[in-house]
Protein backbone atom coordinates (compact mmCIF):
# COMPACT_ATOMS: atom_id res chain seq x y z
CA UNK A 1 0.00 0.00 0.00
CA UNK A 2 1.40 3.57 -1.16
CA UNK A 3 2.38 5.60 1.78
CA UNK A 4 1.09 9.93 1.21
CA UNK A 5 3.73 12.21 2.04
CA UNK A 6 3.37 15.31 2.14
CA UNK A 7 -0.47 15.83 2.03
CA UNK A 8 -1.75 19.47 3.13
CA UNK A 9 -5.38 18.32 2.53
CA UNK A 10 -7.64 15.26 1.77
CA UNK A 11 -10.67 16.35 -0.40
CA UNK A 12 -13.41 13.99 -0.41
CA UNK A 13 -16.59 13.52 -2.90
CA UNK A 14 -19.93 13.52 -1.29
CA UNK A 15 -22.74 11.88 -2.39
CA UNK A 16 -22.09 8.04 -2.37
CA UNK A 17 -18.74 8.64 -0.26
CA UNK A 18 -19.47 10.50 2.61
CA UNK A 19 -23.17 10.40 2.29
CA UNK A 20 -25.43 7.19 1.55
CA UNK A 21 -27.43 8.22 -0.99
CA UNK A 22 -29.86 5.60 -0.79
CA UNK A 23 -30.60 6.52 2.67
CA UNK A 24 -33.01 9.23 1.05
CA UNK A 25 -35.45 7.32 0.47
CA UNK A 26 -35.47 5.77 4.21
CA UNK A 27 -38.47 7.41 5.44
CA UNK A 28 -40.46 6.68 2.71
CA UNK A 29 -40.24 2.56 1.37
CA UNK A 30 -43.51 1.74 3.49
CA UNK A 31 -45.03 4.20 0.71
CA UNK A 32 -43.16 2.97 -2.43
CA UNK A 33 -43.17 -0.99 -1.28
CA UNK A 34 -41.31 -3.36 -2.90
CA UNK A 35 -40.37 -0.59 -5.65
CA UNK A 36 -38.15 1.45 -3.17
CA UNK A 37 -34.91 -0.17 -3.80
CA UNK A 38 -35.30 -0.76 -7.82
CA UNK A 39 -36.52 3.26 -7.65
CA UNK A 40 -33.58 4.46 -5.76
CA UNK A 41 -31.18 2.75 -8.26
CA UNK A 42 -32.49 4.29 -11.59
CA UNK A 43 -32.93 7.54 -9.66
CA UNK A 44 -29.08 7.37 -8.80
CA UNK A 45 -28.10 6.02 -12.45
CA UNK A 46 -30.20 9.00 -14.44
CA UNK A 47 -28.71 11.56 -11.30
CA UNK A 48 -25.40 10.54 -12.57
CA UNK A 49 -25.75 10.08 -16.73
CA UNK A 50 -27.83 13.62 -16.93
CA UNK A 51 -24.54 15.44 -14.82
CA UNK A 52 -22.69 13.95 -17.89
CA UNK A 53 -24.73 14.46 -20.38
CA UNK A 54 -25.65 18.49 -19.59
CA UNK A 55 -21.72 18.44 -19.25
CA UNK A 56 -21.30 17.18 -22.42
CA UNK A 57 -24.05 19.35 -24.26
CA UNK A 58 -23.12 22.59 -22.44
CA UNK A 59 -26.25 22.51 -20.68
CA UNK A 60 -25.80 23.13 -17.01
CA UNK A 61 -28.51 23.33 -14.16
CA UNK A 62 -28.02 22.85 -10.66
CA UNK A 63 -27.72 19.29 -9.25
CA UNK A 64 -30.97 19.94 -7.24
CA UNK A 65 -32.60 20.19 -10.55
CA UNK A 66 -30.57 17.60 -12.31
CA UNK A 67 -31.62 15.24 -9.41
CA UNK A 68 -35.41 16.64 -9.40
CA UNK A 69 -35.63 15.67 -13.29
CA UNK A 70 -33.81 12.18 -12.53
CA UNK A 71 -36.54 11.07 -10.52
CA UNK A 72 -39.11 12.18 -12.52
CA UNK A 73 -37.75 9.57 -14.71
CA UNK A 74 -37.51 7.12 -12.37
CA UNK A 75 -40.92 7.61 -11.35
CA UNK A 76 -41.92 7.44 -15.29
CA UNK A 77 -40.25 4.13 -15.38
CA UNK A 78 -42.14 2.45 -12.92
CA UNK A 79 -45.23 4.11 -13.67
CA UNK A 80 -45.42 6.26 -10.32
CA UNK A 81 -47.15 9.84 -10.50
CA UNK A 82 -46.53 11.49 -7.01
CA UNK A 83 -45.53 15.18 -7.43
CA UNK A 84 -46.05 15.39 -3.07
CA UNK A 85 -43.49 12.60 -2.76
CA UNK A 86 -40.92 13.61 -5.31
CA UNK A 87 -40.77 17.22 -3.66
CA UNK A 88 -40.22 14.99 -0.18
CA UNK A 89 -37.46 12.77 -1.84
CA UNK A 90 -35.66 15.56 -3.36
CA UNK A 91 -35.81 17.67 0.07
CA UNK A 92 -34.50 14.29 1.50
CA UNK A 93 -30.98 14.98 -0.37
CA UNK A 94 -30.52 17.77 2.82
CA UNK A 95 -30.96 15.13 5.13
CA UNK A 96 -29.26 11.79 3.64
CA UNK A 97 -26.57 10.01 6.52
CA UNK A 98 -23.52 9.57 6.22
CA UNK A 99 -21.40 6.38 6.44
CA UNK A 100 -20.98 5.16 10.00
CA UNK A 101 -16.55 5.48 9.19
CA UNK A 102 -17.11 8.97 8.10
CA UNK A 103 -16.87 10.62 10.82
CA UNK A 104 -14.21 8.82 12.67
CA UNK A 105 -11.82 9.44 9.75
CA UNK A 106 -12.32 12.74 9.44
CA UNK A 107 -11.72 13.48 13.59
CA UNK A 108 -8.96 11.38 13.23
CA UNK A 109 -7.60 13.67 9.77
CA UNK A 110 -8.02 17.05 11.48
CA UNK A 111 -6.41 15.98 14.58
CA UNK A 112 -3.24 14.86 12.50
CA UNK A 113 -3.44 18.32 11.10
CA UNK A 114 -4.98 18.10 7.63
CA UNK A 115 -7.36 19.60 6.50
CA UNK A 116 -10.63 18.34 5.16
CA UNK A 117 -13.16 19.45 2.34
CA UNK A 118 -15.45 18.44 0.08
CA UNK A 119 -15.92 18.69 -3.93
CA UNK A 120 -19.26 18.14 -4.99
CA UNK A 121 -21.84 17.94 -7.75
CA UNK A 122 -24.25 18.92 -5.17
CA UNK A 123 -24.86 22.83 -4.85
CA UNK A 124 -23.21 24.78 -1.81
CA UNK A 125 -27.25 24.88 0.26
CA UNK A 126 -27.70 20.74 -0.29
CA UNK A 127 -24.34 20.25 0.81
CA UNK A 128 -24.17 22.52 3.99
CA UNK A 129 -27.42 20.95 4.96
CA UNK A 130 -26.26 17.58 4.46
CA UNK A 131 -22.90 17.98 6.32
CA UNK A 132 -25.28 20.12 9.04
CA UNK A 133 -27.56 16.66 9.11
CA UNK A 134 -25.18 14.16 9.77
CA UNK A 135 -23.04 16.03 12.22
CA UNK A 136 -20.60 16.45 9.89
CA UNK A 137 -19.98 20.41 9.59
CA UNK A 138 -17.55 20.46 12.63
CA UNK A 139 -15.12 18.18 11.03
CA UNK A 140 -14.68 19.75 7.52
CA UNK A 141 -12.73 22.87 7.38
CA UNK A 142 -14.02 23.98 3.27
CA UNK A 143 -17.01 22.54 1.04
CA UNK A 144 -16.57 23.11 -2.43
CA UNK A 145 -19.56 23.08 -4.83
CA UNK A 146 -19.12 22.30 -9.01
CA UNK A 147 -21.08 25.25 -9.01
CA UNK A 148 -17.88 27.51 -8.86
CA UNK A 149 -16.93 26.18 -12.41
CA UNK A 150 -20.54 25.87 -13.79
CA UNK A 151 -19.49 22.25 -15.00
CA UNK A 152 -19.96 18.26 -13.17
CA UNK A 153 -17.29 16.09 -12.71
CA UNK A 154 -15.04 15.09 -14.28
CA UNK A 155 -14.54 18.00 -15.94
CA UNK A 156 -11.15 18.98 -15.14
CA UNK A 157 -12.44 22.85 -13.52
CA UNK A 158 -13.62 21.17 -11.37
CA UNK A 159 -11.16 19.78 -9.44
CA UNK A 160 -9.03 22.81 -10.53
CA UNK A 161 -11.61 24.27 -7.69
CA UNK A 162 -9.89 22.45 -5.06
CA UNK A 163 -6.31 23.40 -5.99
CA UNK A 164 -6.98 27.00 -6.56
CA UNK A 165 -9.11 27.48 -3.27
CA UNK A 166 -6.84 25.15 -0.93
CA UNK A 167 -3.79 27.66 -2.48
CA UNK A 168 -1.94 24.11 -2.62
CA UNK A 169 0.36 22.30 -5.05
CA UNK A 170 -1.91 19.71 -6.68
CA UNK A 171 0.49 16.73 -5.12
CA UNK A 172 -0.90 18.56 -1.69
CA UNK A 173 -3.50 17.59 -2.35
CA UNK A 174 -5.65 14.34 -1.75
CA UNK A 175 -9.16 13.41 -3.78
CA UNK A 176 -11.02 10.78 -2.16
CA UNK A 177 -13.98 9.00 -3.75
CA UNK A 178 -16.45 5.54 -3.78
CA UNK A 179 -17.26 6.60 -7.27
CA UNK A 180 -14.65 5.29 -9.76
CA UNK A 181 -15.15 7.50 -12.49
CA UNK A 182 -14.74 10.44 -10.34
CA UNK A 183 -11.44 9.05 -9.22
CA UNK A 184 -10.41 8.65 -12.66
CA UNK A 185 -11.60 12.37 -13.30
CA UNK A 186 -9.16 13.47 -10.64
CA UNK A 187 -6.14 11.32 -11.47
CA UNK A 188 -6.59 12.47 -15.16
CA UNK A 189 -6.46 16.11 -13.62
CA UNK A 190 -3.45 15.52 -11.89
CA UNK A 191 -3.88 14.75 -8.39
CA UNK A 192 -3.09 11.89 -6.05
CA UNK A 193 -6.13 9.97 -5.84
CA UNK A 194 -7.78 7.48 -3.13
CA UNK A 195 -10.51 4.92 -4.22
CA UNK A 196 -12.40 3.97 -1.55
CA UNK A 197 -14.29 0.63 -3.14
CA UNK A 198 -17.22 0.44 -0.32
CA UNK A 199 -19.19 -1.99 -2.51
CA UNK A 200 -16.36 -4.47 -4.37
CA UNK A 201 -16.64 -3.12 -7.63
CA UNK A 202 -14.37 -3.83 -10.47
CA UNK A 203 -11.53 -1.25 -11.35
CA UNK A 204 -13.00 1.22 -14.36
CA UNK A 205 -11.17 1.39 -17.86
CA UNK A 206 -10.70 4.67 -18.30
CA UNK A 207 -7.08 6.37 -18.88
CA UNK A 208 -6.32 7.35 -15.00
CA UNK A 209 -6.56 5.44 -12.01
CA UNK A 210 -6.03 5.58 -7.91
CA UNK A 211 -2.37 5.40 -6.68
CA UNK A 212 -4.22 3.45 -3.42
CA UNK A 213 -7.49 1.32 -3.21
CA UNK A 214 -9.55 1.12 0.45
CA UNK A 215 -12.67 -0.30 1.14
CA UNK A 216 -13.46 2.11 4.14
CA UNK A 217 -12.59 5.28 5.93
CA UNK A 218 -11.04 4.09 8.62
CA UNK A 219 -8.01 2.62 6.65
CA UNK A 220 -6.98 6.28 5.24
CA UNK A 221 -5.51 7.76 8.19
CA UNK A 222 -2.55 5.57 8.28
CA UNK A 223 -1.61 6.13 4.65
CA UNK A 224 -0.45 9.50 5.60
CA UNK A 225 2.90 10.71 7.22
CA UNK A 226 1.15 13.27 9.37
CA UNK A 227 -1.51 10.78 11.27
CA UNK A 228 2.00 8.58 11.78
CA UNK A 229 3.79 11.51 13.46
CA UNK A 230 0.69 12.25 15.87
CA UNK A 231 0.02 8.73 16.48
CA UNK A 232 3.97 7.86 17.08
CA UNK A 233 3.93 10.80 19.76
CA UNK A 234 0.85 9.81 21.58
CA UNK A 235 2.16 5.84 21.85
CA UNK A 236 5.81 5.84 21.99
CA UNK A 237 7.20 2.34 21.26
Amino acid sequence: MPHFAGIRCCVFDAYGTLFDVHSAMAPFRERLGAQAEALSAVWRRKQLEYTWLRALMQRHADFEQVTREALAFAFAAHGRTDPDLQDALVAAYRALACYPDVPGALARLRAAGVRTAILSNGTPDMLAAAARHSGLDGLLDAVYSVEAAGVFKPHPSVYRIAVDREAAAVDEILFLSTNAWDVAGAAAFGMRVVWINRFGQPPEHLPAGPEAVITTLADLPALLDPYDEVNDARHPP
